[in-house]
């Protein structure tokens, strides 16, 4: 898969994957901007072409035949907005179960502008002990690159602030809808 990944990123699209990503065996995946529809498949095919693998959280709404088979062996997770068992929790919990998970987040949330993040990557990080891999997906030099290694440091405040910063320099496919 990585290799069809790779000549699809690079060949067709013209995408560069900025390596090395750090080998973590758990972390969360920060990815912004997250302004279209062509941010995840950017995002998929950048990593895929690593011969990694990456969960992501998706709207359960989407799970349903055949989808929910094509998005269960990407790596999908399904959400069910609106519920008010913590997620967050759930996520953090599986994290200790396993000997390597990489979870993709979008911390804007939606692909429309947003003037605050959400916290759900953030305090998933925190609640497993792992680190945050703020991953830029730049369209202005077709780039798909590891910012940082970050780890929280519980105060939420100076964090968030810390892992924006990483993005000041990147384009959003739909710049005017990026917004830090």
């Amino acid at each position: 898969m990585g290799n069809l990944s790779k000549f699809i990123i690079t060949k067709v699209m013209g995408w560069k994957v900025i390596d090395p990503f750090p080998v973590i065996p758990k972390c969360v995946l920060a990815i912004a901007p997250h302004t279209s529809n062509w941010d995840f498949i950017v995002g998929k095919l950048a990593y895929n072409s690593l011969d990694r693998q990456a969960n992501f959280l998706i709207k359960a709404e989407w799970f349903f035949f055949p989808f929910n088979i094509i998005f269960s062996r990407m790596g999908g997770i399904p959400v069910k907005r609106g519920r008010n068992d913590s997620l967050t929790n759930k996520l953090a919990e599986v994290f200790k179960t396993r000997d390597w998970m990489h979870l993709a987040i979008t911390p804007e949330g939606t692909r429309k502008p947003v003037k605050e993040w959400k916290k759900g990557f953030y305090f998933i990080a925190l609640n497993a002990n792992v680190p945050i891999l703020p991953i830029a997906l730049d369209y202005g030099k077709k780039e798909a690159k590891v910012l940082d290694v970050f780890y929280p440091t519980g105060n939420y405040e100076e964090d968030i602030v810390k892992i924006k910063n990483c993005f000041k320099d990147i384009k959003a496919k739909k710049p005017e809808n990026f917004i830090l």
